[in-house]
């Protein structure tokens, strides 16, 4: 009997890839790789990124920045934002990994242990542009630039980039935003050389948004495959995993496949459409270790259903399966137990 299996395809992400850099270009393409690459397999992802001439990659923590340094190797930008432990900071460090710096004080820890290693920090710096998810406020923005620049001066840290986060609510907060953004970035210039690295824009913003993308765009969901919760498909792009389980028991019309809530599909999910051999199907219901679908003509043990993907059997994507239980296309993803076994099918 089959596990059930994420099937993920090496080409379709490519291709994603391929649309979005060509989409956000001149804007660099930050490839970002939290929870797991979305929970895709961080190795799978990297790999296959640097295959396709990605040379910038965001990994949110130091833990994964490692990890993708050692996938990567040292020819590619790695990029860890948020705020970690001394023992951490050492980690990325010696590994050359930029830190996004939101705090005065997580810069002077920085700036610590730098000295204490003799090393030189790469950082960038956040400014927080009203979404108040970490980032200096702007009434103390001069002075954490002057103190970044005392430790540059001192051959501790390079300033190396300015950026933040946007709320994406509406236009006319993400326009303040970016005045925000600008303003804070005209002060770093005045202060001494312009970092190479200005990004504020994520995947929606730096997608619909163009004239806020800075030099470096963080894009991460829509690489995979994965639209905005509530938002429109996104051209050129389209799922990379497919979630495939087998069928166990044809009874009563209904087939029984192998795979329910202990593996991390949500009891919730009951009467979303799934994929089978012979279209759309209603998914009835999700057991702790098997589920039912109503059934199809000619169905057989060992069939295979898909429960999301990119359509080709009749299924919906991950992110159309999230909006049904008011969650978001990777939440489906990175819910799956270690019994779904990941494969690279191309």
């Amino acid at each position: 009997m089959m596990r059930p299996e994420l099937r993920l395809s090496s080409s379709a992400f490519r291709a994603n890839v391929e649309a979005v850099r060509s989409r956000v270009a001149p804007s660099a393409l930050m490839l970002v790789l939290k929870d797991d690459a979305y929970g895709h397999g961080l190795s799978w992802a990297v790999e296959t990124a640097v295959e396709a001439g990605i040379g910038w990659f965001g990994s949110y923590d130091i833990r994964s920045g490692i990890a993708t340094r050692r996938v990567a190797g040292g020819d590619v930008r790695i990029f860890a934002w948020a705020t970690s432990s001394d023992e951490e900071i050492d980690d990325a460090l010696l590994q050359d990994i930029d830190l996004g710096v939101g705090t005065i004080d997580y810069l002077r820890r920085i700036v610590s242990r730098a000295e204490a290693l003799g090393a030189r920090a790469r950082v960038h710096l956040k400014i927080d542009t009203g979404l108040h998810r970490n980032g200096v406020l702007p009434e103390d923005w001069e002075s954490a630039v002057a103190e970044a620049r005392r430790a540059e001066r001192s051959g501790l840290l390079v300033l190396d980039g300015v950026w933040s986060h946007i709320a994406e609510a509406s236009d006319a907060d993400d326009d303040i935003a970016q005045a925000a953004f600008l303003d804070a970035v005209r002060i770093v210039g005045e202060s001494g050389p312009m970092p190479d690295a200005l990004h504020l824009t994520a995947s929606a913003a730096s997608w619909w948004r163009p004239e806020l993308r800075g030099n470096v765009s963080r894009i991460g969901a829509f690489c995979y495959g994965i639209r905005s919760a509530d938002g429109p498909e996104i051209e050129g792009v389209r799922p990379v995993a497919t979630l495939v389980a087998e069928v166990t028991e044809i009874a009563d019309g209904d087939a029984t496949i192998d795979m329910g809530s202990f593996d991390g599909l949500p009891s919730t999910l009951s009467g979303a459409h799934v994929g089978t051999p012979d279209g759309a199907r209603v998914l009835r219901s999700i057991g702790p270790t098997t589920s039912v679908v109503h059934g199809w003509p000619g169905a057989r043990i060992g069939d295979e259903v898909a429960l999301f993907g990119p359509g080709d059997r009749g299924e919906t994507s991950a992110t159309t399966l999230a909006e049904r239980i008011d969650t978001v296309g990777e939440e489906i993803l990175t819910r799956l137990t270690p019994r779904v076994r990941r494969v690279v099918v191309d």
